[in-house]
């Protein structure tokens, strides 16, 4: 009886760790939140950048050194110029004692400029965008406010009007200010670096791809001659080497900066489209395996998260139009002719989700009662998706509203002063008795 007994007890044991496995298989979906991916990078982010939706983030609200992922800025205020017929790609630039100099620092990346030298706006973007030379990236600062430090100002207010947060700028170039050989913009540290969590830096990208498209046909070409046909012609390849034609050449990719400095570490910003699905990945201080400082191992590290994003995220219906709610199907309605009316919601919702997680709609309901008379498309609340992973770098909801499916009449003044001598009797019976 006793070995019976044990035997029993073996048996159910191994059933309930049985069912307990089941459903923690029936539970293995995973959001983008929790997804593990091996990143060696200090900070990273990657977003939809038609949405802005988070798709991955890493510690991307702290701030750290962007390098020349400043130039952005610096390129975004002068495409805004542009539009705006304030500059034009033609206007002329007489080269700068400042900008002379650094230009003739082989150990930073520039093109060579000439002490007597004249250079249109369009050479000098060109030879920032994509070879990232800061002598040319200062003399855009002169051409747009006269100087670097009046170029500041502006760096702060853009950053201001796109809600960037957290970020520092001492220079348009992103270089460490000891690097300016004692010019740097007057009033800013010696040493100063500029600063900026990854999620704000890849918000400026979605921003500056969003305003100025056009911005990736420069982005995206891989070589290029600077100051063509003369003795300074030099041949300018992109550092962005994952651009069509570069060594870690990848699908989809037209843009968009990189960075280096000893204090920022290996960064880099890109931007791919594959199919409907654009994405912007933001790398911060990567490392190889055995922790060195590569320009490879930003790449690795910009080409897992691409991966990511085109692997596991796509455009998804996660709730119909005219969805109903199980526990709430109708809203209570006060002197109308029903006393209830049905709701649903008024729009499909569709966003870029990953394949792999499970989407719930939340009803949200302005208040629990609504007054006749109501309205067939009387909005009474909306729709919140749960588990939909980081949120929007941008302040977005996906939601829709839920509204009424029906008209519902007012009582008549009759029935409703009959039902109010009904409440006052009932009211006046409780206090007799």
């Amino acid at each position: 009886m006793k070995n019976y007994l044990n035997s029993t007890m073996i048996k159910i044991t191994l059933m309930i760790v049985l069912c307990m496995s089941a459903f923690a298989f029936n539970d293995s979906k995973v959001s983008a939140k929790d997804e593990a991916i091996d990143l060696r990078a200090k900070a990273a982010i990657l977003i939809d950048a038609d949405s802005g939706k988070i798709l991955y983030e890493k510690n991307a609200n702290k701030a750290y050194g962007i390098a020349s992922m400043s130039k952005m800025m610096t390129e975004y205020i002068l495409l805004d110029k542009i539009k705006a017929g304030e500059i034009s790609w033609d206007d002329q630039y007489n080269v700068s004692k400042y900008a002379y100099k650094i230009s003739h620092d082989t150990e930073l990346s520039n093109v060579a400029l000439r002490e007597d030298g004249v250079y249109s706006v369009k050479e000098l973007y060109e030879a920032m965008a994509i070879y990232s030379a800061n002598a040319a990236t200062i003399a855009l600062t002169e051409v747009m406010a006269g100087s670097e430090k009046n170029f500041l100002p502006l760096m702060n207010k853009k950053a201001e009007e796109l809600g960037l947060k957290n970020y520092t700028f001492y220079n348009a170039t992103g270089l460490n200010n000891k690097q300016l050989k004692g010019m740097q913009p007057k009033g800013t540290p010696e040493d100063g670096e500029n600063e900026m969590p990854a999620k704000y830096v890849a918000k400026l990208a979605y921003q500056l791809v969003k305003e100025h498209p056009d911005m990736l046909e420069t982005a995206s070409i891989n070589k290029k001659a600077f100051a063509k046909g003369t003795d300074d012609e030099i041949m300018m390849t992109n550092w962005n080497y994952m651009v069509k034609g570069g060594i870690y050449e990848y699908k989809g990719v037209d843009g968009l900066k990189t960075g280096s400095t000893d204090f920022a570490g290996q960064c880099v910003t890109i931007t791919a489209k594959q199919g409907d699905l654009r994405v912007i990945a933001v790398v911060m201080d990567a490392k190889e395996e055995n922790g060195d400082s590569t320009y490879k191992a930003r790449f690795d590290a910009a080409k897992t998260l691409l991966d990511y994003g085109f692997n596991n995220f796509k455009m998804q219906e996660v709730m119909p139009a005219g969805y109903t709610f199980k526990n709430n199907k109708t809203i209570a309605v006060k002197d109308g002719q029903k006393k209830e009316v049905a709701i649903e919601a008024s729009k499909a919702i569709s966003f870029i989700a990953n394949k792999n997680t499970t989407y719930k709609p939340k009803l949200v309901l302005d208040k629990k009662e609504i007054t006749a008379p109501v309205k067939k498309g009387t909005v009474v609340g909306h729709v919140e998706i749960q588990g939909d992973g980081y949120g929007y770098i941008m302040p977005v909801k996906d939601q829709a509203t839920v509204v009424t499916t029906d008209d519902v009449q007012s009582k008549g003044w009759f029935v409703k002063a009959l039902g109010g001598i009904g409440d006052f009797f009932a009211n006046v019976g409780h206090s007799i008795f």
